[in-house]
């Protein structure tokens, strides 16, 4: 007896498509016969600058020890997030990357009958964790390609336990204020959780964007999932956390897999929380390179989303996807947006100067092709 699998696996997972990541390097090289060493990836959002030095370090002198399992609670690591973000050490959970805080997060409160709300042109990953397990998804259309939380607020109903918001947002870069951060959760039913995606809140500038952490004490049901790939340089790594009350890090370790962060990973984390140098080297870099593009962009003739990311978005007026392809045979790779409703803006991961300038160049000659 033969099954069609697809049509087996749960509802919400066929309806479902396979997250696609930015183009690798040596698979753009392969494809077109160019040369690795003259492609620009400004796709996935990664650090330009390279690891740290002290992240190497710490990772050399873990490499002894490869025959050994990690420590499963992640002792150190959890210690230092605490330290660093004022919270008890029962109040971190580690994932492998944030995506993987996301995945506890539906693993533990979503299931059929049930629905998680989000925004329009909001990460990919949220309806993935929310159909997978059976849930509905609560898509509310975006404002101004950003958050419209009243919106999302007037969305939850009784059916409804989680709740992703994301500041800044990916793949827009758009973001919202301390003020309405605050009203959105003053009115947010007890029973619902709030993830509160600050992948990028270390590229935040001052006061440009609320710290998720300093409404923690005050809202039970947040949760603040942050992560080491962005601006820590750890994406190869996957190492991200939660921060919560004690009982919501309780339930998701519950469902969380043994071992999920490795040991070289637990390490260079360790040595990255400590490494404030590296991090504000890399917020100088993000802000000359967003204004760097910008004004590629205003050269060029064309609009952008603002961003408050290590991102942005470039709209070129026209459906990208020949452009996105034109870029590809110049050797750019850059971050098509029309799985996300989006599909006449480009993402662009903020590079080296070089790199930027690269990528305009490019643009510019595909532009000017038509």
């Amino acid at each position: 007896m033969s099954g069609n699998f697809l049509t087996l696996a749960q509802p919400g997972v066929q309806q479902l498509s396979p997250y696609v990541p930015g183009k690798p390097v040596d698979e753009l090289a392969r494809e077109l016969n160019l040369d690795p060493a003259n492609i620009v990836k400004l796709a996935s959002n990664e650090n330009p600058l390279g690891p740290s030095p002290k992240v190497l370090a710490a990772i050399r002198e873990e490499l002894a020890e490869l025959t050994r399992y990690p420590d499963g609670n992640g002792f150190a690591l959890k210690s230092l997030l605490a330290q660093k973000c004022g919270v008890e050490l029962n109040q971190v959970t580690l994932g492998n990357g944030s995506n993987d805080i996301l995945e506890l997060v539906g693993r533990a409160y979503l299931a059929p009958g049930l629905n998680a709300v989000f925004s329009e042109h909001a990460f990919a990953v949220y309806p993935i964790v929310t159909q997978a397990v059976g849930a509905d998804a609560k898509v509310v259309p975006a404002k101004e390609w950003g958050h419209d939380l009243p919106a999302m607020l007037a969305a939850i109903d009784a059916q409804t336990r989680v709740v992703f918001i994301a500041n800044p947002n990916n793949p827009t870069g758009t973001w919202f204020d301390a003020q309405a951060l605050s009203d959105f959760l003053q009115d947010v039913p007890e029973h619902v959780l709030v993830v509160l995606d600050e992948a990028y809140i270390e590229y935040a500038k001052g006061s440009d964007l609320p710290n998720g952490l300093d409404f923690l004490a005050a809202y039970p049901n947040l949760l603040v999932s942050r992560t080491f790939s962005k601006a820590y340089g750890l994406a190869s790594l996957r190492v991200g956390y939660g921060l919560s009350t004690a009982v919501v890090a309780d339930v998701l370790n519950r469902v969380r897999q043994p071992f999920n962060v490795n040991s070289l990973a637990l390490a260079a984390a360790c040595a990255a929380v400590k490494d404030a140098e590296y991090l504000e080297e890399g917020r100088r870099l993000n802000e000359s390179g967003m204004l760097q593009l910008q004004e590629g962009f205003r050269e060029l003739g064309l609009g952008w989303i603002p961003s408050k990311g290590n991102f942005i978005c470039v709209d070129l007026g026209q459906v990208a996807a020949p452009v996105f392809q034109g870029l590809l045979r110049e050797g750019v790779i850059v971050r098509p947006t029309a799985n996300y409703g989006m599909p006449n803006h480009l993402r662009i991961t903020i590079g080296l100067p070089a790199e930027n300038a690269r990528f305009l160049e490019a643009l510019a000659k595909v532009l000017a092709r038509g």
